[in-house]
């Protein structure tokens, strides 16, 4: 089959090669899964750089997010069990994680109401507690993590705030469902935050980006509020003033998504049923921006890491380079 590999880390675009290989082979309560389609993380660059929390021996296959098809034809969401990683036309996950493809979603789309929109739906609900009437301020909310969180967040019956940079993204936040859009690279954050909110702040605020994105959110977030920490696609681990969140009444909440998989697996797939309800709604659909085939997967990574798409890239191994599939 099919697969790319890194060999050494590095930037994506450098150190992926696409290599001819045998098909993984399932460990115990493992399964050989087809992949139909995996859709490109931060964390699968971050992988390949060697700056990700989980560092799999090299050689390894980078994706973690797939919908992929069982022996007996099932259509699932998997997450890979690294090294043999989704960028590739089979991969192996764990039997017991498997859960099945919502019908309102194609192959995509399907992959990306996993990581994302399980990551957003815990944030939100199980940890920030967001309520209906709410603000609640998003941080890049154009992209993969934070398109899911607008979404999760307009369907509770928040309004939401979505921070983007650029025009193109804003016009991206607008199109979510956006009720007020601030473009960073035009915009002064705080000021349009205090202005939309009238002095008072965001109720929740849903930050994957740190850095000086999480010193704003501590500026802009209301009394009783509550930030939700994601991750650091800034590359920047802030360090927050805790007697700033003592003076101001504010909760500072960590969210480590793969730890529910571990502590509480029967809530994450209360989480998938709930979503795939959604789904069926039409409350949520996740934006797949970009589709390509197997031979495309690495300068994916690489746009995703360079931070200049939106949505989600979905990497599919049956589509041609023609487009077809």
């Amino acid at each position: 089959m099919q697969a790319w590999q890194v060999h050494r880390n590095g930037e994506p675009g450098e150190v992926m090669r696409l290599d001819a290989i045998e098909p993984p082979t399932p460990g115990d309560g493992q399964v050989l899964l087809k992949v139909r389609a995996a859709n490109v993380n931060f964390p699968d660059a971050l992988m390949c750089r060697g700056q990700y929390q989980v560092r799999p021996p090299l050689p390894f296959t980078p994706g973690v997010e797939i919908c992929g098809e069982t022996e007996d034809g099932r259509r699932v969401l998997a997450t890979p069990a690294l090294p043999h990683g989704g960028f590739a036309e089979y991969a192996v996950a764990d039997a017991a994680a498997l859960l099945p493809a919502p019908d309102a979603l194609d192959d995509a789309e399907a992959a990306a109401l996993h990581i994302g929109y399980q990551t957003g739906w815990f944030g939100l609900h199980r940890r920030a507690g967001l309520e209906a009437g709410e603000t609640l301020l998003v941080h890049a909310a154009a992209g993969g993590v934070g398109s899911a969180a607008v979404q999760l967040g307009k369907a509770a019956g928040a309004r939401v705030i979505g921070v983007v940079g650029g025009a193109a993204k804003a016009a991206v936040a607008r199109e979510l469902g956006c009720d007020v859009v601030i473009d960073r690279h035009t915009e002064d954050v705080i000021a349009a935050v205090k202005e939309a909110t009238g002095g008072r702040g965001a109720d929740v605020v849903y930050d994957p980006v740190g850095g000086e994105a999480y010193a704003q959110s501590a500026k802009v977030v209301a009394f009783e509020g509550r930030i939700v920490v994601v991750g650091f696609a800034s590359g920047s681990i802030p360090s927050p003033a805790l007697n700033h969140a003592l003076v101001k009444n504010y909760s500072i909440l960590g969210l480590h998504w793969g730890l529910y998989n571990t502590k509480d697996p029967k809530l994450v797939r209360h989480c998938h049923e709930r979503l795939t309800e959604l789904a069926a709604q039409g409350a949520v659909k996740p934006l797949v921006s970009e589709r390509v085939p197997l031979s495309g997967a690495a300068a994916a990574v690489q746009r995703v890491a360079d931070g200049v798409t939106t949505g989600r890239v979905a990497v599919l191994p049956g589509l041609t380079e023609g487009g077809a599939a």
